[in-house]
């Protein structure tokens, strides 16, 4: 009789053991912080296409470099005037919301210097700052 006992009772040990959950979540893991954890995944993964975006990679962008966006003016909210090097030619592109107009096809394109250096704003910052400095 005690021979059926102790398999009685080491089944019953073994039942209990199975029995309860293998991967019990913590009690501090409940639906606040699942969410919690989702949305800072989510602003994570948009926040690193805005980067890649922004960064304006080579091979992101397109492989042969043909045509570049060499300077944008805003002229409102969603229009804009966009200087493009195509090949060797330089064009004044319009904008907006609905469409793409050529402007004009420049007969002498502009330097590289000319394009990046044509900050006004920035050289005029710069003079007032210069000129504060002097005070």
């Amino acid at each position: 009789m005690t021979f059926f006992r102790t398999i009685k009772f080491a089944g019953s040990a073994v039942l209990a053991t199975v029995s309860a959950p293998v991967f019990a979540a913590p009690a501090e893991m409940n639906i606040a912080t699942t969410l919690a954890a989702l949305m800072l995944v989510v602003v994570l993964i948009l926040f690193l296409a805005w980067l890649v975006k922004r960064m304006k990679l080579p091979g992101i962008q397109g492989a042969d470099g043909t045509l570049k966006i060499l300077r944008q003016l805003p002229v409102g909210q969603r229009e804009r005037i966009v200087l493009l090097q195509v090949g060797e030619e330089q064009m004044l592109v319009g904008v907006t919301q609905q469409n793409i107009s050529l402007l004009s096809k420049l007969e002498h394109p502009l330097s590289m210097n000319e394009v990046q250096s044509g900050g006004e704003f920035a050289g005029q910052l710069t003079k007032l700052l210069k000129k504060n400095d002097k005070k």
